[in-house]
């Protein structure tokens, strides 16, 4: 007859358990951001009116021979920073500024550009690519 110690108490290893609910309470804060719930709404008719003004913006261009065009005057690449202060003078620091670039021109200039528009305090300032 084989003996049996009573006095023995089984442990209970809840290690995996612990570690399969961390697991899976990672994966829900992962994932419960990302679901959306869309909400099917009907928005009522407005009038046929049009805008009446478009948001002002400055469109700055920049040709493979570094020479910055804003409407139509011509800069010259090094002066810009001092130019664009003074021709900026009149606008809303929160005007959009579009700066288009030619793709030939090094990744350095259209930065100093962008570096000055953003000195002459202007806050949305976009870089155009073609597609």
């Amino acid at each position: 007859m084989s003996q049996f110690n009573w006095d023995e108490s089984p442990d209970l290893n809840i290690t995996p358990l612990v570690d399969i609910m961390l697991v899976l309470l990672a994966i829900l804060m992962v994932t419960a951001p990302v679901v959306v719930y869309q909400e099917e709404i009907t928005l009522p008719q407005g009038s046929k009116t049009s805008k009446v003004q478009q948001d002002a913006k400055i469109e700055i261009r920049i040709d493979k021979k570094k020479v910055v065009y804003i409407k139509d005057h011509t800069y010259e690449f090094d002066a810009f920073p001092d130019s664009f202060i003074m021709f900026s003078q009149g606008y809303d620091k929160k005007t959009q500024v579009l700066i288009r670039a030619d793709k030939n021109l090094l990744y350095d200039n259209v930065i100093f550009i962008l570096k000055s528009v953003k000195g002459a305090g202007f806050t949305r300032v976009s870089l155009v690519t073609d597609g």
